[in-house]
């Protein structure tokens, strides 16, 4: 039930929750990958990686900054999407979240959500990952989707996406816009490119977070869950 005070900031509370190493340890590219090959685009994936082979090393010692090339990797990667329809997507994301992401759900953030769902609150996954696999959880979840909007044109998809990736700034910025003056009653993550959608919200939950993240979280204070 909506209270009046909800009803004057214009709704319900909202939980923002990201999606991989936080909601689920499973990677979305990954599970796009094993179908695409499956499908004829062997060696376009493989072109794909060996490319990169090079960058994955620097980020791995450091040298090329890890947000930055997630970003680049989520826009390359959805040139290897080209040419799908829509349609086709769509039934990759549902074998994506049934094969993949929920058989590594955190068992204790779904709980959380769950709870807040229960509390009247609406549940708002926000992260990088594609739109129509975001969508896909946030129907079992029912709450809602805010991810990187796939470029589609004429019942297929370009290859490109239709914004920049919605990490790091640009995520606390849509999501700030989605909230609409409502309130951030909590939200959970798992590395510093969620730091902003932590920092606005009532209650940050940190979850098994990375390095840089665990050190923030126990100088503010803020909630750890750990995992079993």
């Amino acid at each position: 039930m909506t209270t009046p005070d909800e009803k004057q900031a214009g709704g319900p509370e909202v939980v923002a929750c990201d999606l991989e190493g936080t909601l689920t340890g499973a990677e979305t590219w990954r599970g796009l990958a094993r179908r695409l090959r499956a499908t004829g685009r062997e060696g376009r994936y493989r072109r794909f990686i060996l490319r990169r082979l090079p960058v994955v090393a620097g980020v791995r010692l450091g040298v090329v900054d890890r947000q930055r090339f997630r970003d680049r990797w989520l826009a390359d990667f959805a040139v290897l999407l080209r040419g799908l329809r829509v349609t086709d997507m769509d039934d990759l994301a549902e074998r994506v979240v049934e094969e993949d992401l929920w058989p590594a759900r955190r068992e204790d953030v779904v709980a959380e959500l769950e709870a807040h769902r229960a509390a009247g609150r609406e549940v708002l996954l926000c992260s990088g990952t594609y739109q129509p696999v975001l969508e896909v959880l946030a129907r079992r979840l029912g709450g809602q989707a805010l991810g990187t909007v796939l470029e589609q044109h004429e019942g297929r998809l370009t290859g490109r996406l239709s914004h920049p990736p919605n990490t790091g700034a640009r995520k606390t910025d849509s999501l700030s816009r989605a909230l609409a003056g409502r309130t951030l009653r909590a939200a959970y993550g798992d590395s510093l490119a969620d730091t902003g959608m932590l920092e606005a919200s009532q209650e940050a939950v940190a979850v098994r977070p990375e390095a840089g993240l665990r050190q923030l979280a126990v100088a503010r204070g803020w909630r750890i869950l750990e995992g079993a």
